[in-house]
């Protein structure tokens, strides 16, 4: 009894194996061919970065000579220009240094003169043997003594007169203070390093210092456009252009980054410097460009017989570059001339026009008919709760 019953099931497994086999081939398989009508677009290909504006001209206004402040004429946020009084320093000690130089200048000149007559007399006298060499050497040597000391002279009258000039701070671009670093009554000192007073900064042209990934760097070139937001204003879209590429690397992490310098204005001064900016760099920007899909490149017509399929036409030269343009319900052949591409598109530089049918893909027709459903339907799996047997 067991016997008969796994025969019955093996021929059930058999013929149920057999009636999906005879569906499986009676299937024909049918396709369509995707295309792309070519028409003017925009090629772009991004590289993406982050930075920190910066002015493009910043400037730490010092003094040139010790004193005490005594005069503040600007502060945080003002806007200034050029040669325009900004501080004081008191000038009593450099005024006194000044008199003290015309004084020493008034004295070297008079001796220069009196020691310049007498070696004028004794050159005279010498020349008619009525003095020896030594009293004429002697006149020479006092002269020429007095002559420098009085160039030195007016060269310290020259450098006190500067001094007290240097008393009166100005600045030195049109631009704003960003940072002023003295107080009034703070004595500030000269030495090796000018003193600093004040950070003025012009605004209205600006500049981000992006760190561009090493592996992106090799993509990014001098004058290409760049859009960039900050997060003050995240609404707002700011443009810009690569003025510089640093060759320089900095390594953080065992990340390597490279900057660029990008130059932007900033006529009503949203960007002041500090802020970090998210940087898209153009690296590819075409606009109005005939150009199609990459896997338009790597088409290959089907050769399928009794297919309603257009037929292929392939070029009897071979060429290096070609695509399938779809004309007359025929695959045509056409070589092409490559441009600039991205991650999606070819530009096709000559060979297609606007309105061409760029052939793409073949894509297989899924049947999603009820009937062939059913012809493929195990009869002797069982139905479903419900359904009707027969």
């Amino acid at each position: 009894m067991n016997n008969s019953k796994q025969t019955k099931i093996a021929l059930t497994a058999a013929a149920s194996a057999m009636i999906l086999a005879v569906c499986s081939c009676s299937k024909k398989e049918a396709f369509e061919l995707e295309t792309y009508t070519v028409k003017p677009t925009s090629l772009s290909e991004i590289v993406t970065a982050t930075g920190t504006m910066e002015s493009v001209t910043s400037v730490d206004v010092g003094t040139q000579v010790t004193g005490i402040i005594s005069n503040l004429m600007v502060d945080f946020n003002d806007q200034v220009t050029k040669g325009q009084l900004i501080a004081e320093i008191d000038k009593t000690v450099l005024q006194s240094e000044l008199q003290s130089a015309d004084a020493t200048l008034a004295s070297a000149k008079a001796t220069y003169d009196y020691t310049s007559a007498n070696f004028e007399r004794d050159k005279a006298l010498y020349a008619e043997k009525l003095i020896s060499d030594y009293e004429y050497q002697t006149s020479r040597k006092d002269y020429e003594v007095a002559r420098m000391a009085w160039q030195k002279a007016q060269a310290d009258r020259v450098r006190a007169a500067k001094n007290l000039t240097y008393a009166e701070i100005t600045s030195p671009i049109d631009g704003i203070v960003v940072s002023r670093e003295v107080e009034v009554g703070q004595t500030v000192v000269s030495n090796m390093s000018v003193a600093s007073l004040y950070v003025i900064a012009d605004l209205d042209h600006m500049q981000v210092v992006g760190n561009v990934d090493e592996a992106d760097i090799g993509q990014v070139k001098v004058g290409q456009s760049v859009t960039f937001t900050v997060d003050a204003y995240p609404d707002d879209t700011f443009e810009g252009t690569v003025t510089q590429v640093r060759i320089s690397p900095t390594t953080t992490n065992n990340v390597v980054t490279y900057e660029v310098i990008v130059s932007t204005t900033n006529p009503d001064h949203k960007l002041i410097p500090g802020m970090t900016a998210n940087l898209s760099i153009y690296t590819l920007k075409i606009d109005d460009a005939i150009a199609v899909p990459l896997k338009a490149l790597k088409f290959e017509p089907m050769q399928i017989e009794e297919s309603s399929l257009p037929k292929a036409r392939p070029l009897e030269k071979p060429a290096e570059h070609t695509v399938w343009v779809l004309r007359d319900n025929a695959l045509i052949e056409t070589a092409v001339e490559f441009g600039m591409k991205n991650s999606v598109y070819q530009q096709i530089v000559s060979g297609i026009k606007d309105g061409d049918k760029i052939a793409l893909q073949y894509q297989e027709i899924k049947s999603g008919n009820a009937d062939a459903a059913k012809a493929q339907e195990n009869p002797f799996m069982p139905k479903p709760p419900g359904s009707k047997k027969k």
